[in-house]
């Protein structure tokens, strides 16, 4: 063979990734990979069957832009005085309230959601909704206990007339008739049959009742609610439940009570408004009669029955300033009432739109009123020591403050502004010094009359812009499309469960494999061998599971034969070069367990079958393995001739019975076999065995073991060395690879053993043209593989 150099290695190209093999590698474990898809199969099949289908229900509603309407709500009577300011309805702010707890708790109260009916079945219960429920159950016990309670009973049918009881650990009550009062734990109950053809003897039902909060948080959770269009006032409401109906009807609900609350809201405060309106009108009503009653009387004291008019000149001097004057009284009128009902009524909505010119009053009336609101809306659900209440009552107090302050300022600038401009006035009078005095007096009368009947007829005016308010209110927010979903289930969705169990199915093996490939130190292929010892492989010797240690045999043509054949003619061009003496061939390892016995007695069996004449040497002293394997009993051995320096090398050499060639077995395990194999004698045994031999095939240790096969690799024409793949540690292929590069073994070749042809560990697939292996049963080849 011709020598190679290592450093001709050290800068080799790596060889690109084999991606076939990797492959391959995983193919062959594909009874796993069935195994694991038929279980998650099964998983899947389980899940689908037995996991409550889900269905997805959507509604769309429209919240109404109210600052388009021009009559955005019951205050909007005033909007022409410029007290109220209005906003565009907040898209998130009506999300934010359809998802809130107490629009929620309507809802479920309203339904009765937290009482659920199922029925038993062997492994998972069937919710039952309306008129699926075979039975009507009536606590007699306050709302506010029911709402708290939580707990689970059933409900079995004996008869359509008779039932008993099951507690949630199965204990049986005795017989009730349907329509007796039941005592129970939990309080008193009283059931009867929602209809006789929904009544099935022996049906089990599984009542639930949970507190009331934790259906409100699930709900909340649950319903999703969105805008449909970014800067739209469509919102969509989902829910998913394992009931269409049920989903149907809270939603429906849900929006149903979100308009009720709303139009409540709107009510409220048309009808203060209205009330405030009409206490005023009372007021001034009362005072107008007492201004005409005047007027009257000042007519008949001065038996006055028409006033001339003043000089036209006088008039328009005066016109402006008496206009001015009366808007100055009215103003101070207005903030006179505002602030006596201040003042009277501290959990009242304070009018606003009353024509105050003061931005600060308006904008504080307005924030005093919409947190008075949202204080009540609480307060219903609540107490006055909730934190949320007694902030807001801080807010209100603060507000109504700020507001009686701002009343107080805004009456002593109209005092300043009415009293300027009365002097303005009394000048234009000084004008008129030669007026009667009647007339002066008629006309603070006139004025008078005129300012209280402006008044009570804006009042009235406004009364009936209220009134027509009341009578149109509209919900706050239109339905466009009602709950509705498709009848087909959303979840779990058919494709996505088989994509995924199939997934896991293939996953699972493979990670598997992947971590046991991964901490798999040992010797897998042929190609991690090459990547690291580069001397040249010789042979394969497949698997076998015969019970026989010699599987040579004339005529026999399986793989196993083949091998050893394809090995002896790989042998014969190898030693081509030596004639007229025998052969001499090592066969070595770097552990034990590597079938290095086993071919050496095949090898010996496969020489001797070309008519040559063959010796075998057990040359591992330490231990003593020929005998075991060719089951015959041997005399002297390799050590007895050793140690007596008077046998012969023909008196320790025995005839195998089964194999025809000769044994020259190792003999008893001496104390000292380094000393021995040192001491001369072995050059007695290889110069006969090249006088009467053609080969001579030796069993050698294990070279990571002991020196021994060192001492004796001189004697070698040939050294095997067998690599067992799926046993050795790929880290103890560095003691071959230094043999070769050290070249310490002559003439050093590699024989693989072990290699499953199935797999492809090696160059070919099988060997030979003669008889194949039987064919297993499909059954024997998943499990057996």
């Amino acid at each position: 063979m011709q020598n190679e150099n290592p450093s001709n290695y050290m800068f080799e190209d790596e060889e690109p990734v084999n991606y076939r093999e990797k492959f391959e590698k995983y193919a062959y474990n594909w009874k796993w990979f069935l195994i694991s898809i038929f279980i998650f199969s099964l998983g899947a099949y389980a899940y689908l069957k037995f996991i409550p289908k889900q269905y997805t229900v959507t509604s769309t509603i429209l919240i109404n832009d109210e600052n388009s309407k021009g009559l955005p709500s019951e205050l909007s009577a005033f909007e022409d005085l410029g007290l109220t300011t209005l906003s565009k309805t907040s898209v998130d702010n009506e999300i934010g309230m359809l998802k809130s707890f107490s629009l929620m708790e309507s809802v479920v109260k309203k339904l009765g959601a937290n009482i659920t009916f199922y029925e038993k079945g062997m492994i998972s219960n069937k919710e039952l909704y309306k008129n699926e429920i075979p039975f009507i159950i009536n606590f007699l016990l306050k709302d506010s206990l029911v709402y708290s309670k939580d707990t689970t009973f059933s409900i079995l049918a004996l008869t359509p007339a008779k039932f008993v009881l099951k507690n949630s650990r199965g204990t049986v009550s005795k017989v009730y008739l349907f329509g007796e009062n039941v005592q129970t734990d939990f309080g008193n109950i009283t059931i009867t049959p929602a209809g006789l053809k929904n009544l099935k003897k022996g049906e089990e039902i599984v009542v639930k009742v949970v507190p009331i909060k934790n259906i409100i948080e699930d709900l909340r959770k649950n319903i999703e609610v969105k805008t449909m269009f970014k800067k739209s006032s469509l919102i969509q409401l989902i829910l998913k439940a394992p009931i269409k109906l049920k989903s149907q009807d809270i939603l429906n609900n849900l929006v149903q009570q979100y308009n009720k609350d709303a139009v409540d809201d709107k009510l409220f405060i048309g009808k203060s408004t209205n009330l405030f309106i009409n206490e005023r009108l009372n007021l001034i009503k009362n005072e107008l009669s007492n201004v005409d009653q005047g007027v009257e009387n000042f007519k008949k004291n001065n038996q006055l029955t028409d006033i001339d008019s003043e000089s036209s000149l006088i008039l328009q001097n005066n016109a402006e300033l008496e206009k001015k004057i009366v808007d100055l009284n009215t103003q101070v009128r207005v903030a006179e009432y505002v602030t006596d009902y201040v003042n009277k009524n501290t959990e009242q909505i304070i009018p606003s739109n009353l024509g105050l010119s003061d931005d600060a009053v308006s904008t504080n009336s307005a924030r005093y009123n919409e947190l008075l609101i949202e204080r009540n809306r609480i307060l219903k659900s609540s107490s006055k020591k909730n934190p949320v209440i007694i902030n807001l009552d801080e807010q209100l107090k603060q507000l109504r403050t700020g507001i009686s302050h701002g009343l107080q300022n805004l009456k002593a600038s109209l005092n300043i502004a009415l009293n300027n401009t009365k002097k303005e006035e009394d000048k234009v009078f000084s004008r008129i010094y030669s007026a009667p005095k009647q007339e002066r007096q008629f006309k603070e009368f006139q004025r008078q009359q005129q300012i209280i009947e402006t008044l009570y007829l804006f009042l009235l005016q406004k009364r009936e812009e209220n009134a027509i308010s009341l009578a149109v209110t509209a919900p706050k927010a239109k339905i466009i499309d009602f709950a509705d979903g498709s009848n087909r289930p959303t979840s779990p969705k058919l494709i996505l469960v088989i994509i995924t169990a199939l997934s896991l199915g293939l996953l699972l093996p493979f990670t598997v494999l992947y971590i046991i490939y991964f901490f798999d130190n040992k010797v897998q292929s042929i190609k991690d061998i090459e990547s690291i010892i580069k001397a040249p492989i010789i042979g394969e010797i497949p698997k076998t599971v015969r019970g026989s240690k010699i599987v040579i045999h004339d005529n026999d043509k399986e793989s196993i034969s083949e091998s050893f054949r394809m090995l002896r003619t790989n042998i014969n061009f190898m030693l081509s070069k030596i004639k007229g003496r025998a052969k001499i061939i090592f066969i070595m390892s770097t552990i034990v367990g590597e079938g290095k016995t086993f071919t050496t007695l095949n090898l010996a069996s496969v020489i001797a079958l070309s008519n040559k004449k063959v010796l075998l040497i057990g040359g591992d002293i330490r231990k003593a393995n020929s005998n075991e394997y060719i089951n015959q009993n041997i005399g002297n051995g390799l050590s007895n001739f050793l140690i007596d320096n008077s046998l012969k090398v023909s008196d320790v050499i025995e005839r195998s019975l089964e194999g025809n060639f000769d044994i020259l077995n190792s003999g008893t395990v001496p104390p000292n076999p380094s000393e021995l194999i040192m001491n001369g004698r072995f050059d007695e045994i290889f110069a006969y065995a090249k006088d009467n031999y053609d080969y001579v095939v030796v069993d050698t240790a294990p070279i990571k073991m002991v020196t021994d096969t060192l001492l004796l690799s001189h004697y070698a024409d040939l050294c095997l060395y067998v690599i067992r793949l799926n046993n050795l540690d790929k880290r103890l292929l560095e003691i071959p690879k230094k043999m070769f590069n050290e070249k310490r073994l002559p003439n050093m070749a590699i024989l693989i053993n072990g290699v499953d042809l199935k797999r492809g560990y090696g160059y070919g697939q099988s060997y030979g043209y003669g008889k194949s292996m039987p064919k297993k049963n499909w059954w024997k080849r998943i499990i057996v593989g």
